[in-house]
């Protein structure tokens, strides 16, 4: 049998990694800070001793799978909404993709009831372009939601000042989340504001304390509106259900 290269096992080394965030997720959504590791291990489907090899401690895997979240997390503010989302999809491990924006969730278990819905989600996605922008992107942010719960995860805990987790973490983070997140989407209600004729503060470099207080107050909407159809497995249908509903 021949060994396997470096490269071959850097690969498999982020694909697991990919798959036991994945896994983390998932858990930290029902239980919540009781998660602990062997409950990672078996949502993963994997051993303990494999899992505990790559994270000792809940502390650093939470940490981890919020900034592995974090980098993707303001995509959705930049991707065009003109046709449906095409998501990867992997029956296994060997055959999932190591990143992206669907990586984690690529990574996940196949039986995951978010990726069962995917299709009518897709459909949602194309449909939400006739939206404006802050629904247009409110779609869209659901929908990777659905796809990838480390990314919900994210933005309920930020919304949540991250309180499940050392303070010196929690402050790094959310000063992260304020610049990557909350400052594009203040910009982008400020431009729907404007688009309505209301006053506008554009070319301003810095959003104004209110501009960030209503971004922070539409996520936290969002991730209220969320929770039940996530756990249902229907986000991606109802996604544009609950931008309505919102009145966005």
């Amino acid at each position: 049998m021949t060994p396997r290269t470096k490269e071959q096992n850097d690969e498999i080394r982020l694909r697991r990694l990919a798959q036991i965030r994945s896994a983390a997720a998932d858990v930290f959504l029902n239980k919540g800070p009781l998660l602990e590791i062997r409950d990672v291990a078996a949502q993963a489907g994997l051993g303990y001793g494999t899992v505990y090899h790559y994270y000792s401690n809940k502390g650093d895997l939470l940490q981890d799978l919020l900034w592995d979240a974090l980098e993707r997390a303001g995509g959705w503010l930049e991707t065009p909404l003109v046709a449906p989302l095409e998501l990867p999809r992997a029956s296994t491990l060997e055959e999932a993709p190591a990143g992206g924006h669907f990586g984690l969730a690529a990574a996940a278990d196949s039986g995951n009831s978010a990726v069962a819905d995917s299709r009518s989600g897709s459909r949602e996605t194309a449909a939400a372009a006739e939206l404006g922008p802050v629904a247009a992107a409110s779609v869209r942010l659901l929908q990777l939601w659905a796809e990838d719960h480390a990314h919900y995860l994210l933005y309920k805990l930020a919304g949540e000042g991250f309180a499940s987790m050392p303070e010196a973490r929690s402050a790094t983070l959310s000063a992260a989340f304020r610049r990557e997140v909350l400052a594009p989407l203040a910009a982008l209600l400020e431009t729907g504001r404007a688009a309505d004729g209301a006053a506008t503060s554009a070319g301003n470099a810095s959003e104004p304390p209110y501009q960030l207080q209503h971004a922070e107050m539409l996520l936290a909407a969002l991730v209220g509106c969320a929770s039940l159809s996530l756990r249902r497995g229907k986000l991606h249908e109802e996604a544009k259900d609950i931008a309505r509903f919102l009145k966005l």
